[in-house]
């Protein structure tokens, strides 16, 4: 398993993006492929999200489709140090101990495309829970209520 970080807002984005070109693809004419317009009910996942350790933060992303694997694919690349010092060559810049820079790539049959676009909403919609005394939002670590001087 592999775990990265992204922001809200590119959670929320790569969601609507990918019903997007699901929602597109049942539109073309002479589609092969049997996109469902919904969840499928065998790919609906309400476990509880464990804690994890992200492997990196993610900045840039792409998204596409695979006609020859009938795949939304999803390209992540981790946020960069734009550093005009940094060695180009130092292989601890690439895990991988190759010239190509860390990246994951995720494939995803339509169904189990929709099944995460549906869950990444509803986590997204759900935020993090308020404070009862502050309102402020909670983190799972902890937090340091910051109630109003009375």
């Amino acid at each position: 398993m592999v775990s990265i970080a992204l922001e809200k807002q590119q959670s929320a984005l790569l969601a609507e993006n990918i019903d997007e070109i699901l929602d597109h693809l049942i539109t073309v004419e002479g589609n092969r492929f049997s996109v469902p317009t919904g969840t499928p009910i065998e790919l609906v996942d309400n476990d509880p999200l464990d804690a994890v350790q992200e492997q990196f933060r993610t900045g840039a992303m792409s998204l596409g489709w695979d006609p020859t694997t009938a795949q939304i694919v999803i390209e992540a690349h981790p946020i960069t140090d734009d550093d005009p010092d940094a060695d180009d060559n130092d292989e601890s810049l690439h895990e991988n101990g190759t010239d190509e820079p860390e990246m994951l790539r995720v494939l995803m049959p339509v169904g189990t495309a929709r099944a995460f676009a549906k869950r990444t909403r509803e986590i997204v919609g759900a935020g993090r829970p308020a404070c009862p005394l502050c309102g402020y939002p909670m983190d799972a670590d902890g937090h340091i209520c910051t109630l109003p001087e009375v």
